[in-house]
């Protein structure tokens, strides 16, 4: 209970900032780049196969156009910045999903055994 409780108070603290951001988006920036981290992870250890991380990389990519939009007028509003949030919210849970499911690129062969 108390790890939920200093999790909670540790997400607070770091969202807060977040909503004060202007045009630019840093902690978007910030979480799309983990995001790239852990697919380019997931196809090294095979928990991706290719199929799987470029869907991920075109949702990745859907997201960053989304953002460029918010930011064309020069100014990304609270409604934006919520919707940007969720949609990276949802790319980051699909990422999560195809690493953990059963689906995984084909195993490296082995050598032959003499």
């Amino acid at each position: 209970m108390l790890k939920q409780f200093a999790a909670a108070a540790l997400l607070l603290a770091f969202a807060a900032p977040a909503f004060a951001q202007g045009p630019e988006t840093p902690g978007l920036d910030k979480r799309q780049a983990h995001m790239e981290q852990r697919i380019e992870q997931g196809k090294a250890s095979g928990a991706l196969n290719e199929k799987q991380a470029a869907r991920l990389e075109q949702r990745k990519a859907n997201l960053q156009k989304a953002e460029d939009r918010a930011k064309a007028d020069g100014k990304v509003t609270r409604e934006e910045r919520k919707r940007l949030d969720r949609k990276a919210d949802r790319v980051s849970r699909d990422i999560h999903n195809a690493k953990h499911n059963p689906q995984t690129a084909a195993p490296a062969p082995e050598a032959p055994k003499q």
